[in-house]
């Protein structure tokens, strides 16, 4: 299944880029990359799905080759929520399928809870429907404030974007990516990054820090809570090798994760499935056979 297009959705700062696979007519699938990633995360795992079904991934604002935002505006979890409903009313989807992984998986996942009537299905590739506090309630305040310093010291930063080769900035790029070769991590740059004059600049807004000055954590209570909104049929993919938190710091932590999985199972009941399969945190790239039956299974059942 080839590429069908590359779109340019108009929103009031610029515009959402994104690309366009399958036939028009078939279900529509939104599909949401993860933090700092683009729309190429997808480029390897949707031509392995059902051909009958048309696929759409946005790159989130100040990604990939999506515009930035305006001055003076921060990138917060709820603006990425809004995206969605920005792009679904320009494409004029009522009724669609989310494919989201990690980042996208949790935004795709309250957009869902916020909008429940218009999402028939969640994939959740290495990810959550919901951020969940793991024990960070005391660094809650801290992150909203090293947020906004960060967006103000970039806004008085004049540096211009640094220029590197391209062979610099795969090895930077695969240093701060563990989980992602070398195939894969070109495939992210070729729309991640811009030519210009002695090499390659990012393309990514740097008001972009770290995903948990973006990100809004929930209580367990409130965990439950948001699922009990939920409508769709929910798939969780989750990777042998993959994160389990979104502060590295605590990855080792498996419990909130367990209370996770018993949480979804108790309140969604037949419309929570959920597949372990061997990969780290970037297995829709690295090995998007291991997952490609899976999704097609789950986004052909009930059709």
């Amino acid at each position: 299944m080839g590429l069908l297009s590359e779109l340019k959705l108009a929103v009031p700062w610029g515009h959402i880029a994104a690309k366009a696979w399958g036939t028009q007519q078939g279900h529509p699938v939104l599909c949401l990359h993860g933090w700092l990633d683009n729309a190429n995360s997808f480029d390897r795992l949707i031509p392995l799905l059902p051909k009958d079904f048309h696929y759409i991934a946005m790159d989130f604002g100040g990604h990939g080759l999506s515009s930035h935002y305006s001055p003076g505006l921060p990138y917060y979890y709820q603006n990425f929520v809004t995206e969605i409903r920005r792009v679904v009313a320009a494409l004029k989807w009522n009724r669609f399928s989310i494919l989201g992984h990690s980042f996208g998986g949790t935004v795709g996942g309250m957009f869902s809870c916020v909008f429940p009537e218009m999402v028939e299905k969640l994939i959740l590739l290495d990810s959550a429907p919901f951020v969940l506090d793991s024990h960070e309630v005391d660094n809650l305040m801290i992150y909203k404030r090293k947020a906004i310093e960060h967006v103000l010291q970039v806004e008085t930063s004049k540096k211009p974007s640094k220029v590197v080769s391209p062979e610099e900035m795969l090895q930077w790029f695969l240093k701060n990516n563990s989980h992602v070769g070398k195939e894969c991590g070109e495939l992210l740059l070729q729309r991640g990054t811009t030519q210009v004059a002695g090499g390659l600049v990012l393309n990514r807004d740097r008001r972009i820090a770290l995903p948990e000055h973006s990100f809004d954590f929930v209580s367990r209570e409130m965990f439950a809570n948001l699922l009990k909104k939920l409508q769709a049929h929910i798939l969780l993919i989750k990777a042998i090798q993959g994160f389990h938190d979104v502060r590295r710091a605590n990855d080792a932590e498996k419990e909130p994760m367990v209370f996770m999985l018993h949480t979804m199972r108790s309140i969604l009941k037949e419309r929570f499935q959920f597949v372990e399969v061997p990969g780290n945190h970037y297995v829709h790239m690295n090995q998007p056979q291991h997952i490609a039956h899976v999704i097609s299974l789950f986004l052909q059942s009930g059709k």
